[in-house]
């Protein structure tokens, strides 16, 4: 494979961009950054801005015009861009048409008119899989049946990119994530749960759903490193991988984690927003994924999904919870 220079990351301020582009800069890739920051922080990457081989640009991907201007200047796109909150689309329909769907096609749209850039990087997710029978679930699982809106947009971006592939000879590496978690998280169960306590002044935490749902977590690091591996895995056509811990840990053992962590005796109650326990509308109860065909080829995983929890509410208490 030829050597990238410059990469284009879609969404680099949010939470799991703002770790993934210092990863780059230490690799010697030029970097330019572009997000809307409407869920975002420019904070994240700041100290970067005085680095010649790095540039930020604010730009709504839904501006098709200006986002070909910059795809053309790049080698490699790293689609990190998306609505994050899974129970946004429940009520506001157009958040993961817009955002996921049109964003993509944007993207891809730009790519397929460049002469250069034909090589993207897609973070998908494991909700795309839906209520999965086969559980750990592999990549060859199927028929996919996503639950949520969030996953019907995710699967319809992974089908746009195929078809991308298929007829305008892009190459793209897909991953399917489980819930990456770690010190700058700002959405998902371990955020909300450190905004209630913080709210209730630590006297009151709700659960939503049973707290039974058993799912597998991600630490932000092992996140990065199977990115990473994207870099060098091209081949020609798509390659799709699963990443995800080796493991489940259910929402109570979260809630009681970050209890524990906080040295708090909080009263808890269980909010049953839907049937069967779950957490909202869409929530899928039980998540694994199988990660065998990334682990082939070289990734590692280093931390179990407690050991991606607990590390989780340890950094944000030391970085200034009260």
């Amino acid at each position: 494979m030829e050597k990238l220079q410059n990469v284009l990351v879609t969404g680099g301020a949010g939470f799991i961009g703002s770790a993934l582009v210092p990863v780059l800069l230490d690799k010697n890739y030029r970097v330019t950054v572009i997000d809307h920051l409407s869920t975002s922080k420019l904070k994240s990457l700041e100290r970067f801005f005085p680095l010649d081989n790095f540039e930020f640009i604010k730009l709504d991907l839904l501006d098709e015009n200006k986002l070909k201007e910059i795809v053309k200047e790049s080698d490699l796109i790293f689609h990190l861009a998306a609505n994050v909150d899974v129970r946004k689309g429940y009520l506001n329909t157009d958040a993961d048409f817009l955002n996921n769907i049109v964003a993509t096609r944007n993207v891809l749209e730009s790519m397929r008119t460049s002469d250069r850039c034909k090589k993207i990087i897609f973070t998908s997710s494991s909700v795309v899989y839906g209520e999965a029978l086969e559980i750990p679930t592999p990549e060859s699982h199927g028929p996919l049946i996503p639950i949520s809106l969030y996953g019907a947009s995710k699967l319809a971006c992974e089908a746009l990119i195929s078809g991308y592939v298929g007829t305008f000879g892009i190459d793209a590496v897909i991953f399917r994530l489980a819930n990456v978690v770690g010190p700058t998280i700002a959405h998902g169960v371990i955020f909300d749960f450190f905004n209630k306590l913080k709210q209730s002044k630590g006297n009151y935490l709700q659960i939503l759903g049973d707290g039974n749902q058993r799912k597998s977590y991600l630490y932000i690091d092992d996140c990065i490193n199977a990115l990473s591996i994207g870099l060098r895995k091209f081949s020609s056509g798509l390659e799709i991988f699963n990443v995800g811990s080796d493991d489940q840990i259910d929402t109570n053992t979260i809630a009681q984690i970050i209890i524990d962590e906080l040295r708090l005796h909080p009263e808890i109650s269980h909010s049953h927003e839907s049937n069967n326990g779950r957490g909202w509308t869409g929530d899928v109860k039980y998540m694994l994924l199988s990660t065998e065909k990334l682990k082939k080829i070289g990734w590692k995983i280093n931390h179990s999904s407690e050991e991606a929890v607990r590390l989780t509410a340890k950094n944000i208490i030391s970085h200034g919870y009260d």
